[in-house]
């Protein structure tokens, strides 16, 4: 491929203005905490997102509910061929789905209708597990009731993982009226209230027991909800949990008999009540830093990384669930009316039976050690301490912190044996996210901070590996680079850069902008045959979004030209002059999937 470089270093200062212009990459990862840990780089940039639409900020503090939002994509997303779980649900989950099946044997639109929405959903499958449903999820904790169906906040507002699949609502909007949803819904109600109804009792339990063990009051945090939302269309094998910034909300399901994963949902409730008491001593966790250091090894997801006062909380939160855990062992019960010559054999079964326990509880915490949660056997021997005096948690929490021997858990740390992967964690983070690594560069590029973006880009570059997560993170700053190399002056860079991101990437958005560049700059050089077949492989590698295939359609129709400088503007002998940017707002807004 072969470029005039005269006339195209003429136009490339302005390119991003005027024809690169390319979404902000985010992450598909959880965020951080709610607050900032310390350590944490200030120089990072924050979004805050908002609550989701379905907290009330003057409903109650603790809450059970069902939403209309979540059962509208839940059923979409059972349309459209999301069976998991599927014979473990209870009986109103195979009946919405044969509700909507008789419409769609019925009307030619109504299966038009489900067909692009289908589409959509396969197009923007990523990881082949839970992760791809809970994107949908996620979105529609921020959509208004239907017939609108629309976000109730910005998107810089929301979080990543929803706003990569926002351009679904024009396609749910039409498969929702196709079907009638909402008259499903308003039919299969009732049945949802009942299984609230089941549901109160145990999670009323869950939440006494816990405050119990903690010796504390039933938890009112000043603007802070806790929500457990019914959605039956789901797996009962997936629980969705986040915080979205002060507000703590888990989705689940209810199996055929009733019950829930009442252990995950604990889990965000245990978050709920503990963070604000670990979050309010965050500066006095920096003393633990060469704990962090010793377990670079271990497979802790980045935001415990990274956050020291997260990775005290879920260390602790581990230790109260090794303690409180059910071992599997039934309870050993002395005879009633036994002789007092038998009761020492008694006595003695029934410390065998709680030896056993305690051993269960106990590899329990060296499991979670192996993960890399190393505090959580000192947090253990702190809760049998704990457990013996009337102070609550929220009393001695302090002295635990403060009390801590940083040199032992140190050794801890050395001693221990890391494992070679993580355990799934059931609770993901929404805000503030920072911006860190290549989405810094990113935000840095659209700043127009060049240098600061191509720093970062090529110190990833630097970094060496073969796993695929190393190599998307290659492909990425490749493109991050050849952008700046447009903005910059560079064409020749660019091209380069744009080929080793085709060359290494398998993220249909990185490839088909890729191409797309490549056939802009190919049009600016007369080169329309090679331009043509740049556009044609970017239509094959879309997205699905609607800006990517756009923008394609656009480059096959006509030659592309920068506000009206094209290659026919050009003159073998002299250089054309800068084209005047003309700033675009072409696939702006649109995060793009990871």
């Amino acid at each position: 491929m072969t470029f005039r470089s005269l006339s195209l270093s003429a136009t490339c200062a302005s390119l991003l203005g005027c024809m690169f212009v390319f979404p902000v990459i985010q992450a598909q990862q959880s965020s951080s905490s709610s607050q900032m840990g310390p350590g944490q780089n200030s120089s990072a940039q924050t979004v805050q997102e908002r609550e989701p639409s379905i907290v009330d900020p003057a409903g109650p503090t603790i809450s059970l509910i069902s939403s209309e939002q979540i059962f509208i994509m839940a059923a979409t997303l059972n349309a459209c061929g999301y069976n998991e779980g599927l014979e473990q649900s209870p009986p109103v989950r195979a009946l919405v789905r044969q509700e909507m099946n008789q419409v769609l044997a019925k009307s030619d639109d109504a299966r038009a209708a489900r067909d692009k929405v289908c589409l959509f959903i396969a197009q923007h499958r990523m990881t082949g597990t839970s992760k791809d449903i809970a994107q949908y999820i996620s979105l529609a904790l921020y959509l208004s009731p239907p017939p609108a169906l629309e976000t109730t906040v910005e998107l810089p507002q929301m979080p990543p993982d929803s706003t990569q699949v926002v351009e679904i609502l024009p396609l749910l909007r039409a498969f929702v009226a196709s079907v009638d949803l909402h008259g499903i819904w308003l039919t299969v109600h009732p049945t949802y209230d009942k299984e609230i109804e089941q549901l109160h009792d145990p999670l009323s339990r869950m939440i006494v027991n816990t405050n119990l063990y903690l010796k504390m009051p039933a938890t009112a945090y000043e603007g802070r909800r806790f929500v457990v939302v019914v959605e039956s269309m789901l797996s009962p094998g997936m629980v969705n949990a986040r915080i979205y910034g002060a507000d703590y909300v888990v989705v689940v399901s209810p199996a055929t008999d009733g019950t829930i994963r009442m252990t995950d949902v604990r889990h965000t409730y245990l978050h709920y009540v503990i963070e604000p008491l670990l979050y309010s001593r965050s500066n006095a966790m920096d003393r633990m830093q060469p704990i962090m250091k010793e377990i670079r090894d271990a497979p802790l997801e980045f935001h415990f990384r990274n956050n020291i006062t997260a990775f005290v909380v879920e260390c602790l939160i581990k230790a109260i669930e090794a303690r409180t855990m059910d071992t599997g062992i039934p309870a050993y019960k002395i005879p009633t009316n036994i002789d007092r010559s038998q009761l020492p054999h008694y006595e003695h079964e029934r410390q065998l039976t709680l030896d056993k326990m305690e051993a269960v509880r106990v590899a329990t915490v060296k499991h979670d050690m192996s993960q890399g949660f190393i505090i959580t056997q000192y947090f253990y021997e702190q809760l049998l301490q704990f457990e013996k005096q009337p102070s609550s948690l929220k009393d001695t929490i302090g002295e635990m912190v403060y009390g801590m021997d940083i040199d032992q858990q140190v050794h801890r740390a050395r001693d221990t044996i890391f494992d070679q992967t993580a355990d799934g964690d059931v609770l993901q983070r929404s805000g503030p996210r920072v911006l860190e690594g290549l989405d810094l560069a990113e935000a840095r590029l659209e700043a127009g901070d060049t240098a600061d973006a191509m720093k970062m880009a090529n110190r990833v570059l630097a970094s060496h590996g073969d796993s695929l997560e190393n190599i998307a993170d290659h492909a990425r700053a490749h493109f991050i680079l050849a952008r700046a190399n447009l903005m910059t002056g560079h064409p020749e860079d660019a091209i380069n850069n744009f080929q080793q991101t085709i060359a290494t990437s398998k993220e249909p958005r990185l490839l088909a902008w890729s191409h797309i560049y490549l056939g802009r700059m190919l049009d600016l050089s007369c080169k329309r045959d090679e331009a043509l077949a740049e556009y044609k492989l970017a239509l094959e590698n879309r997205d699905g979004a609607l800006d990517t295939r756009l923008a394609a359609e656009r480059g096959v129709k006509a030659p592309y030209a920068v506000n009206g400088h094209s290659c026919q503007d050009d003159s073998d002998d002299e250089p054309a002059a800068p084209a005047k940017p003309n700033p675009s707002s072409e696939g702006q807004g649109t995060p793009v999937p990871q």
